[in-house]
């Protein structure tokens, strides 16, 4: 006949649970599991509750609770445990977040993109190149953006996914062939004039439907993106006399100004 207070080694409690005497050593040190009172012959005894505890909290850890917080979970009523879990599900799927953004981290720099740029940034560059545009000009966009997406990390994406709307206008590629070409015009290019009119037609148009495309940035970042511009391209800075001649300041944040004022 078995007796009825059988009791068990910790090998045993170990196997019945499914997990490892060592894990159950831990769970001893850090207090999840109660350690229990000593044989006779100094042993470790275990008995039917220590096994369900423990297979409780395999399973729980099995499920990613931490397990700093099994503790909690085993004791709570179950309307606080099932609040437990929401939240726990809730940081995982933060954790989850970050690691797919880690990720395609990683797949950019094994094809070979710079850490730098945010994915949507680098699929907008390649959608530029597919038009033509120069890889030179390519750069500067990917330099300018990468300062710009520094700035305003959680606007990045939105504004990324605009200016893939305005790809879809025509004249707003013209613009992007102009500027691409023109890299390696001289200053006296009758091109920049065309480079103009095409520039001077989408601010009116921003202006008119009321688009703020500044995103917040101040006024010292602006002028440096401004002359980064005016750096890149011999005719560049008769590009912008030619636009404050006919009243246009800034070319990231455009403003109207009076007729023949001097961009400062």
């Amino acid at each position: 006949m078995r007796q009825a207070d059988a009791v068990l080694t910790i090998s045993q409690l170990a196997a019945y649970a499914g997990v490892t005497v060592r894990a159950v050593r831990h769970y001893h040190h850090i207090g999840l599991l109660p350690e229990p009172e000593r044989n006779a012959s100094g042993y470790r005894t275990y008995d039917a509750e220590a096994v369900v505890r423990l297979i409780r909290i395999n399973t729980l850890a099995g499920a990613g609770v931490p397990l700093a917080r099994v503790q909690e979970l085993l004791d709570a009523s179950p309307d606080a445990f099932a609040e437990g879990i929401q939240q726990i599900d809730q940081d995982l799927r933060s954790q989850i977040r970050r690691l797919q953004a880690t990720r395609q981290q990683l797949a950019q720099l094994a094809a070979g993109h710079d850490p730098a740029l945010p994915s949507s940034v680098v699929g907008y560059l390649d959608r530029l190149r597919s038009l033509g545009v120069d890889e030179r000009y390519i750069e500067l966009e990917s330099n300018a953006w990468i300062m710009i997406a520094a700035q305003v990390p959680d606007q990045i994406d939105s504004v990324i996914s605009q200016k893939h709307a305005e790809l879809d206008d025509p004249l707003v590629v013209r613009l992007y062939q102009l500027l691409s070409d023109g890299l390696d015009w001289s200053i006296d290019d009758p091109r920049v004039v065309e480079v103009a009119d095409c520039m001077e037609q989408l601010m009116v148009r921003a202006i008119e439907a009321g688009e703020a495309d500044d995103l917040g940035l101040d006024n010292r970042f602006l002028d440096l993106l401004d002359a980064s511009a005016v750096q890149a391209s011999p005719a560049a800075q008769r590009l912008r006399s030619i636009l404050e001649e006919r009243g246009w300041n800034g070319w990231i944040r455009t403003e109207r100004v009076p007729t023949g004022v001097a961009h400062t």
